[in-house]
């Protein structure tokens, strides 16, 4: 009797024990089942303008449809996009407030400051969703129609020439100055809040350089308001066909690409992220997702949560070395 009695009190502790262990993950998996059941927002480290705002939009309106309900973008720009990423690193863990991350940020501000408002481990990748290559782009009143003509001019004008970024940290800054330490051109950096602000300066003639995404500049390219000397990538841009690549230009190796990712806080449950992710990629597949991304000079890249880790791992090392290397700081 003694052993049935151990025996049975043994069989209803192990019996109980799983009935806590089913109670605990019941609310995840219902909140998985359910995701989403309402409006998602996509925080926006840049203002309206420029390739991170186009992805989001890109990316929104598909995804809504692909969700059935509404998804938000909402820009909030300042603190050279640290104040967006700490609103979504602190954000609740329920997939509903996510990060549209752009790489510069994403990869330098940790390189180059001391204390952030969030961390790396803060934030779980949902996949990749575009990139872009870059457009080195000058006002009409530079007097070069290319790369070489423009690389001596400036050499020939040391310091007087300014070039404009995005923002202390950005692709835009970062390749910059690789740019001027692989041809050994001086410039000074002027640094904005956005590609918006940006451009409206470089369109007035206050600074000369930007090197930046397409959606930045495409259009005035097109209309002549800016002289285009060459793309950054490995091939010409579709958009922009006229416009040799740095290499065809005379500048071998240099390359600079911009990637546009989504992340939510860590501590999401995994089953959230990886219903989101499917849902995402379903979004960029669609047809006219990629009829728009093409008309904005973007190129739709979804990649995996594992796997844009693992690209942010690649370009954090990459980056490092050059940044370094320049001994790159804010301004």
């Amino acid at each position: 009797m003694k052993h049935l009695t151990r025996f049975n009190l043994k069989a209803a502790f192990i019996a109980v024990s799983l009935l806590g262990a089913t109670s605990f993950l019941a609310p995840l998996t219902a909140q998985a089942d359910s995701y989403p059941s309402k409006p998602i927002t996509l925080v926006v480290p840049n203002p309206p303008g420029g390739l991170v705002d186009t992805s989001a939009r890109l990316v929104s309106e598909p995804l809504s449809r692909v969700i059935g309900q509404s998804v938000v973008v909402d820009n909030k720009p300042g603190g050279s996009g640290n104040l967006a990423y700490a609103t979504v690193a602190r954000s609740a863990k329920d997939g509903y407030t996510v990060l549209v991350s752009y790489s510069g940020y994403h990869i330098a501000n940790p390189i180059l400051m001391d204390k952030l408002p969030w961390d790396i481990k803060d934030l779980t990748p949902v996949g990749l969703i575009t990139v872009a290559t870059n457009v080195i782009a000058v006002h009409p009143s530079v007097p070069a129609n290319t790369l070489k003509e423009f690389i001596t001019w400036a050499k020939q004008n040391p310091g007087k020439v300014n070039y404009a970024s995005q923002g202390n940290g950005s692709v835009s800054h970062i390749g910059t100055e690789i740019f001027k330490q692989q041809t050994g051109i001086e410039m000074t950096h002027v640094p904005y809040k956005g590609s918006g602000q940006a451009i409206q300066d470089v369109l007035a003639g206050q600074v000369q350089v930007f090197i930046t995404t397409p959606p930045s500049v495409m259009g005035h390219v097109q209309s002549g308001k800016l002289k285009a000397l060459a793309v950054t990538g490995k091939t010409r841009h579709p958009q922009l066909p006229q416009v040799p690549t740095a290499s065809e230009a005379g500048l071998s190796g240099f390359e600079l690409e911009s990637w546009v990712a989504l992340y939510v806080a860590s501590g999401t449950p995994k089953d959230v992220v990886q219903k989101l992710s499917a849902d995402v990629k379903r979004s960029m597949e669609l047809p006219e997702t990629k009829q728009r991304a093409d008309a904005a000079g973007v190129e739709v890249r979804y990649l995996t949560p594992e796997n844009t880790t693992k690209l942010l791992e690649r370009d954090t090392a990459n980056w490092a070395k050059a940044i370094k290397a320049g001994n790159i700081k804010f301004d």
